[in-house]
């Protein structure tokens, strides 16, 4: 396999399998795709790079697979951040258990949920799967949750 053109810089962009999103879609009823394209967004309502979604305020039920690149990690800070406005937030990230961003905003987040993805995705229209592995992650604000659901 190729892999020059996946660990590229150029190429940060990872199109979600539509399979998976349907499926989180059936649990989690999106309402905004906050790092899309007109290609291929996930929702009616999204935000492309010309609209910047990091600078947005996120509200609602988010999806969010953002750029794999370097700023990956404002993309789970802006997450975390969110979630105390009420959203949801639900990523598709790769699993890098290793990183700063996934030790700050998720790991030992008492609102993160994770969820390993078993094997390899394959993105978009791709032949080959993809050469890192991915999880879910959801961020909820918990408190309000039990509040609304007691």
């Amino acid at each position: 396999m190729n892999t020059t053109v996946l660990f590229s810089p150029k190429n940060d962009d990872w199109e979600t399998p539509q399979k998976l999103f349907d499926e989180l879609n059936k649990e989690f009823r999106f309402t905004l795709d906050v790092a899309a394209c007109t290609e291929n967004a996930k929702c009616i309502n999204y935000y492309t790079k010309e609209i910047d979604g990091l600078s947005q305020k996120w509200e609602g039920v988010i999806w969010c697979n953002p750029p794999y690149g370097r700023k990956i990690g404002e993309w789970v800070k802006k997450a975390y951040l969110s979630v105390s406005t009420k959203c949801t937030v639900v990523m598709l990230l790769p699993a890098r258990t290793d990183t700063k961003w996934f030790h700050d905003y998720i790991y030992k987040n008492k609102q993160a949920e994770i969820r390993f993805i078993r094997g390899r995705l394959k993105f978009g229209q791709a032949k080959n799967a993809a050469p890192f592995p991915s999880m879910i992650v959801i961020l909820k604000d918990t408190s309000y949750y039990k509040q609304t659901n007691e």
